[in-house]
C-alpha cells in the first residue's frame, strides 16, 4: 500500500462514528464526557451553550476568560453554539438542529428536559429513530426522579464514604469517579442503542443515574453486608480483605502496596524476609489476612521506612508485588511512565501560554482509535457556522445575535 493510500485508509478507519451527529445540552461532567467520547470517535458532536457560557464551564477557572480545567477535559472534539432556549426563535434552532440529529445528550432532572421539550415523547414527533441519552442523579423512579444531585452524593449514599477515612471521619474520593464512570456507562449505551438501531430503524431513551454507578462501584460490599451482617467500619487505607495492602511511608514520600492471594503472599514475605509468617495461623488466607491487616501493615510500614521510594518500588517490582507511588498532580504530570503511555495530548488553547494537557480518551484501538481533531471550544465558536448549516442567512443570523438569542 502506498504512503498515500495508507494516508486515506487510515483516516477513514478512525471515524467509527462518522455521519453521527450529536446535540449535546450536558452539563458538568456525566453529559459532556459522554459526548466527547462519542466525539473522540468521528461524531459530531455539537455542545449547546447558554448564551454568555453555560455554568458548568467556568468551574475550576485555569483560562484567563475563566474556562475551567474539567470543561477542557471533557468537551474536545465539539462545536459549541450558543442559543436562548426560552426563546421561540430558539426552540426553532432546536427543532431544525433535531431533525439532523442521531442523538440528544442531556443530564437534567427530567421536569427541566420535558420544559426543554427534550423528552423522549417530544423527541420522537421530531424524529421518530432518535437516541435520547439522559443520565440523572437518582434515576427515573418517582420517589426520587426530581432530586439533584452530585457525585459525592452518589458516594456517599453508596456506603463507600462511610468505608472510606478513618472510623468516626468518613472521606469521599475528591475526584469525580461517579461522574466519570456514568459518563462510561452512557457512552456505551449509546452506541448500543445506534448499533441496535440498525436492525430495528427504532431509537429508545438511554439512561444512566450517579446513584446506580455508585452502587455498583459498592457491590461487594453491599452483598456482603446483605449476606453475612458483618457491618464493616473505616481502616483507613488499609484493605478489610487482604494484607498487607496499604499506603506507606517511605523515606521521600509515599507508595502503595497491594498484596491479594497467597501467590503474592508468599513473594511478599520472602521479600520482608518473614517467612516464618506463611506457617502463622493468623495469615492463613485473605480473609484472616484482613482480618489482622494491621500486624501486616506495621511490618510494612518497618520494612518501607528504611527505604526511599524508588529503592521500595524497585524491590517490589523485582519481587512482582503490585505497588506504585502515591503522586501529587504535579508528580502524576512529570511521571515518565505517565508520559511514555501517551496519556496526554498538549492543545494551545485561546489566551493561555502553555498548551493544555487533555488526557486521553480510556478506550483504546489498534485500527480505529480516538483521535482528537478539535480543541475544547470557546464560547459559541461555532454559532455561525451551524446556524449556516440550517440555512440561516447571515442577515438572519446578525439579528438574532442583537436579540441576544445566539
Amino acid at each position: 500500500m502506498s504512503s498515500s493510500a495508507l494516508r486515506e485508509h487510515t483516516r477513514l478507519d478512525c471515524n467509527v462514528l462518522e455521519g453521527i451527529r450529536v446535540l449535546d445540552f450536558g452539563r458538568f461532567i456525566a453529559g459532556p464526557f459522554c459526548a466527547a467520547l462519542l466525539a473522540d470517535f468521528g461524531a459530531d458532536v455539537i455542545r449547546v451553550d447558554r448564551v454568555g457560557g453555560s455554568e458548568d464551564r467556568f468551574i475550576m477557572p485555569v483560562t484567563p476568560d475563566g474556562e475551567g480545567a474539567l470543561y477542557l477535559q471533557v468537551n474536545r472534539n465539539k462545536r459549541s453554539i450558543t442559543l436562548d432556549l426560552e426563546s421561540p426563535e430558539g426552540r426553532e434552532v432546536v427543532n431544525l438542529l433535531l431533525k439532523r440529529t442521531d442523538v440528544v445528550v442531556a443530564n437534567m432532572p427530567p421536569s427541566t428536559i420535558k420544559n426543554l421539550g427534550l423528552d423522549y415523547e417530544n423527541l420522537q414527533k421530531v424524529r421518530p429513530d432518535i437516541i435520547l441519552t439522559a443520565s440523572s442523579a437518582f434515576g427515573e423512579h418517582p420517589s426520587a426522579q426530581q432530586r439533584v444531585g452530585f457525585d459525592g452524593v452518589g458516594q456517599a449514599m453508596s456506603g463507600a464514604v462511610h468505608l472510606a477515612g478513618l472510623p468516626g471521619h468518613p472521606m469521599k474520593a475528591m475526584v469525580p469517579v461517579v461522574d466519570f464512570a456514568t459518563a462510561l456507562s452512557c457512552a456505551l449505551g449509546t452506541v448500543m442503542a445506534l448499533y441496535e438501531r440498525k436492525s430495528s430503524g427504532r431509537g429508545q431513551q438511554v439512561g444512566s443515574s450517579l446513584l446506580h454507578t455508585a452502587l455498583n462501584f459498592a457491590s461487594g460490599n453491599l452483598i456482603e453486608e446483605a449476606l453475612l451482617g458483618i457491618d464493616r467500619q473505616a481502616t483507613g487505607n488499609r484493605s478489610p480483605i487482604a494484607g498487607p495492602s496499604d499506603i506507606y511511608r517511605v523515606r521521600d514520600g509515599w507508595i502503595i502496596v497491594q498484596v491479594i492471594g497467597p501467590a503474592l503472599f508468599k513473594r511478599w514475605v520472602g521479600l520482608v524476609g518473614r517467612p516464618e509468617l506463611l506457617h502463622d495461623p493468623r495469615f492463613q488466607d485473605d480473609r484472616q489476612r484482613g482480618e489482622h491487616g494491621e500486624v501486616l501493615s506495621g511490618l510494612m510500614s518497618e520494612w518501607s521506612a528504611q527505604r526511599t521510594r524508588s529503592e521500595a518500588l524497585a524491590q517490589l517490582e523485582a519481587a512482582r508485588i503490585p505497588a506504585g507511588p502515591v503522586h501529587s498532580p504535579r508528580e502524576a504530570l512529570q511521571d515518565e511512565v505517565i508520559r511514555a503511555s501517551g496519556a496526554f495530548t498538549p492543545v494551545a488553547y485561546p489566551g493561555l501560554e502553555r498548551p493544555v494537557p487533555l488526557v486521553a480518551p480510556p478506550i483504546s484501538m489498534t485500527r480505529t482509535p480516538p483521535t482528537l481533531r478539535r480543541p475544547p471550544p470557546t464560547i459559541g465558536q461555532h454559532t455561525d457556522e451551524v446556524l449556516q448549516e440550517l440555512g440561516y442567512q447571515r442577515s438572519d443570523i446578525d439579528q438574532l445575535r442583537q436579540r441576544g438569542i445566539v
